[in-house]
């Protein structure tokens, strides 16, 4: 009888004690990637606190299972009451992290946390 692969960890309920994603090259939002969070809360789909100074910062935590050859296993957005944003953020993370994450000696499959933020003025 063959072994089963071992089980993929849990996710944390406390993300704060996630390490951070290993980027090997950081990402950030971009003006273009914040436009269509802009177009979400402009379009009522999701809800967002009018800045006084008009200035939007939308945060989207994200968890991410990497395996220990740095592949995605799968990624998690915290919830903002938002699926299209969260659903957003989530691909975001996805594709920022293919091919992109720095690999150490010893590394399991671990969950990481990281921030994306949409920056915009509405």
């Amino acid at each position: 009888m063959a072994d089963a692969p071992p089980a993929a960890p849990s996710l944390p309920s406390d993300w704060s004690a996630l390490p951070a994603l290993p980027y090997v090259a950081p990402r950030q939002a971009t003006p273009q990637v914040s436009a269509f969070v802009a177009g979400e809360i402009a379009a009522g789909r999701c809800v967002a606190q009018r800045p006084a100074d008009g200035h939007y910062v939308l945060r989207v935590d994200v968890a991410t299972l990497v395996g220990a050859d740095g592949t995605i296993h799968r990624v998690v957005p915290h919830a903002i009451a938002c699926p299209t944003i969260e659903q957003y953020a989530a691909g975001l993370v996805t594709g920022f992290a293919r091919g992109n994450i720095a690999l150490h000696p010893g590394m399991t499959d671990s969950w990481y946390r990281t921030t994306i933020v949409f920056d915009w003025r509405g």
